[in-house]
């Protein structure tokens, strides 16, 4: 099942694919390296034109990257949800109201198992599975949690999609604009 009717959230790293985002059929999208002072200017344009974003608050430029900063951000900017690798700003995200998405890097088995553990105690309401192409820890990952997986990361082609939403990952981040193209519905 995927996302809000949506395989492919994208992950937007700069203006020119801001602009193509609010152009595009998509209601969710994924802020990447932005300033601080654009952010808010950004988040109402997409607001303007019925889209919602997610913001990587350990990607802003500008603010510090802790529950303080997401704080700010939640109540300021009013976003669609938080992505971090930080549990204690995605407790804040979830205090908030506002989507908490925790980014899990699967460099190995013990830095699963300790994001595995992470997650069960903070309960986020979706896991960013990176790398996002390796579908058996993909599963692996919904399995342990039970909480829906967004896989992103060295997504490269449809057959990467693909294979991510079959191992059960509810959708696909990426900042691959020819990708957001094949699967505009």
């Amino acid at each position: 099942m995927s996302f809000h009717d949506q395989k492919i959230l994208p992950a937007i790293r700069n203006m020119k694919q801001f602009d193509m985002f609010l152009d595009s059929p998509f209601l969710y999208g994924v802020l990447l390296d932005i300033h601080l002072g654009r952010l808010g200017g950004v988040i109402s344009a997409a607001r303007a034109r019925g889209k919602k974003m997610f913001v990587h608050v350990d990607l802003i430029q500008g603010i510090k990257h802790d529950e303080y900063g997401a704080e700010f951000i939640c109540q300021d900017m009013k976003p669609a949800g938080i992505l971090s690798t930080r549990s204690s700003v995605i407790a804040k995200a979830k205090q908030k109201k506002v989507y908490a998405i925790q980014r899990m890097f699967l460099i190995d088995t013990s830095a699963m198992e300790k994001s595995i553990e992470l997650v069960k105690k903070h309960r986020p309401d979706f896991i960013e599975v990176l790398p996002g192409v390796v579908p058996d820890l993909i599963r692996e990952v919904k399995e342990k949690t039970g909480i829906p997986i967004f896989a992103g990361g060295f997504i490269r082609s449809e057959k990467d999609v693909e294979g991510a939403l079959e191992a059960g990952a509810s959708a696909v981040t990426t900042s691959d604009t020819e990708l957001w193209k094949k699967y505009w519905e």
